[in-house]
C-alpha cells in the first residue's frame, strides 16, 4: 500500500513557509524519535537550506523510542553541517526549559532586544510540536490533539523579549516516495485515518516488530513469535483479547487498532521503528527499485520503437 496525505492546508503552510524563512534566523525541526527520517519533512531542508539557515533537529518522544537508536541518531545528525540534535520529551519541563539557549548557541548574532532570535517551528502532523509551543510558552497557544493536522494556520508568538517563535501548521510533502516511510509515518498516527487502511499498516508493523521486538510482542501478549508474519500478530492479538465477531471468528479490524493503540502509546515498550543502519538500507533497496523500474521503462520504449520502425519498413 502505498500511502499519500496533503491535503489543501499543507500545501498553503508550504508557501507560507518559504515566504517567512528569509525573515528566519533559526529552524526548530520537531521530529518522532521513533522514526526521526522518516518524519523528517525534505520540503523543510529544502526551504532551509535555500537561506542558509541552521537547524535544531528535536527528536522528541525519546521515552516511547529505543535509547540504543536514539543515540544513533542524535549522532548521525550532529554530523552533518549546521545541525544539532536534541533528543527530549515534552513531558519533562527540564528538556523543554534547555531549548531556548540551544538555540541561541546556534545564532549567537541574535538574542538581544533589538535583535531577537526568530524560531521557526515546524514538524509533521501529530509529533508533538503543539505541545511543544505551549510547554515553552507555559501557557495554552496552539491547539493540541491525538488527531493528525490539528494546527492549520501559522502564528507568531514571543517566548521573552530576545526571542520570537513562528508557530506553523503540521506539513507533510506532496509525494511520499517509499511505501514504507509512509507505513512507519501512518503506525505513529501521522497521517489522517482517511488515507490508509488500519489493518495493512498494523500488519508491516506486526512484521517490523517480529524482526526487531520479538520480546515484546512476547511480554505483552504472550505470543510465540518464531515462525509468525504480521497477520499471526494481529490474530494473535485477537486471541489473546477476546477480540471475535459474530460468529466467532477473530475480529481483525479490532486487533489490528488495538496493536496500532499499543504501539503508539508505548504500551508495547521503547520502540523505534528505524535506525541509520536500517535508513541506509532502506534507501539503497528503494534506489534498487527505481533503477530497476526505469530500466524496464527503457526496454519497454525501446521495443515499441522498434515495433514503430518494423512497421514503417514493412509498408
Amino acid at each position: 500500500m502505498s500511502i499519500q496525505w496533503f491535503p489543501g492546508h499543507m500545501n498553503a503552510a508550504k508557501k507560507e513557509a518559504a515566504e517567512q524563512m528569509e525573515n528566519i534566523d533559526l529552524v526548530i525541526e520537531v521530529l518522532d524519535a521513533r522514526l526521526p527520517e522518516a518524519s523528517c519533512n525534505p520540503l523543510v531542508d529544502q526551504l532551509r537550506k535555500f537561506r542558509q539557515r541552521p537547524s535544531l533537529k528535536i527528536l522528541n518522544k525519546i521515552d516511547l523510542a529505543d535509547p540504543v537508536a536514539t543515540a544513533a541518531w542524535k549522532a548521525y545528525y550532529d554530523a552533518q553541517d549546521g545541525v544539532t540534535a536534541y533528543p527530549m520529551t515534552t513531558k519533562k519541563p527540564a528538556d523543554v526549559a534547555r531549548i531556548p539557549d540551544l538555540a541561541l548557541s546556534l545564532a549567537p548574532h541574535r538574542g538581544v532586544p533589538t535583535k531577537p532570535l526568530r524560531i521557526m517551528i515546524m514538524g509533521i502532523p501529530n509529533v508533538g510540536k503543539s505541545t511543544l509551543m505551549n510547554a515553552l510558552l507555559k501557557k495554552r497557544v496552539a491547539k493540541v490533539g491525538d488527531e493528525p493536522a490539528v494546527t492549520k494556520v501559522q502564528q507568531r508568538l514571543y517566548l521573552n523579549k530576545n526571542v520570537v517563535l513562528v508557530d506553523t501548521p503540521g506539513m507533510l510533502w506532496p509525494k511520499i516516495a517509499m511505501a514504507t516511510d509512509g507505513l512507519m509515518l501512518a503506525a505513529s498516527h501521522a497521517i489522517g485515518t482517511n488515507a490508509l487502511v488500519e489493518e495493512e499498516v498494523a500488519e508491516y508493523l506486526g512484521e517490523l516488530l517480529l524482526q526487531r521486538y520479538p520480546h515484546l510482542l512476547t511480554a505483552r501478549y504472550g505470543l510465540k513469535t518464531d515462525g509468525m508474519d504480521g497477520v499471526g500478530v494481529i490474530e494473535g492479538v485477537a486471541m489473546r483479547r477476546g477480540f471475535r465477531v459474530r460468529g466467532g471468528d477473530y475480529d481483525y479490524e479490532k486487533a489490528a487498532h488495538s496493536l496500532l493503540q499499543d504501539y503508539r502509546q508505548g504500551a508495547l515498550g521503547r520502540i523505534s521503528l528505524e535506525t541509520p543502519d536500517s535508513r541506509a538500507a532502506s534507501l539503497a533497496l528503494h534506489a534498487a527499485e527505481v533503477a530497476e523500474k526505469a530500466r524496464l521503462a527503457a526496454e519497454k520504449l525501446a521495443a515499441k520503437l522498434e515495433e514503430q520502425s518494423r512497421g514503417k519498413r514493412g509498408s
